[in-house]
């Protein structure tokens, strides 16, 4: 079973908790909004620590490192089948100043053209209810679920 892990990266305002997520780059992705974006996350191999991954992801898509008290969160299973980990930490990032690796893509599907696209194309803080919309469904769990603990 494929697997992936991420890292919810969560900040507490006075007009209440956000949540930072990313929007996948590339010409597939370029018009979706509702349900597209997702928090950085990662493939994970079969011997890879999920934690070690979910960190090296956050940096690989946002061009900048996370620290933290991680905090893990109960994994959700994707439409697809793909099992995806992920952890909430409390932390800040100024979304001006990030960039994303990026991937080689053959586009159109079966043109033989490949062309480079960056695996993340948008970053954005995002309300509580505003981010359990525009997270892929399968993640709104983790949305929910740091919600729980950052009260608690």
């Amino acid at each position: 079973m494929k697997a992936s892990a991420g890292i919810l990266l969560y900040r507490k305002q006075s007009t209440g908790i956000h949540f930072f997520l990313v929007h996948p780059g590339g010409p597939f992705w370029k018009n979706k909004d509702a349900g597209a974006w997702s928090i950085p996350k990662g493939e994970l191999a079969a011997d890879e620590d999920p934690l070690e991954r979910a960190k090296l992801e956050f940096e690989e898509e946002t061009g900048h490192p996370v620290t933290g008290r991680f905090v893990p969160l109960t994994p959700v299973k994707q439409k697809a089948g793909k099992l995806v980990f992920a952890w909430a930490v409390e932390g800040d990032i100024d979304t001006t100043a990030l960039s994303s690796n990026t991937f080689n893509l053959q586009w159109p599907p079966g043109s033989g053209k490949i062309i480079q696209a960056p695996e993340v194309d948008r970053w954005e803080w995002f309300g509580y209810e505003e981010a359990k919309r525009r997270i892929n469904p399968a993640q709104v769990s983790f949305i929910e679920q740091a919600a729980i603990l950052i009260i608690v």
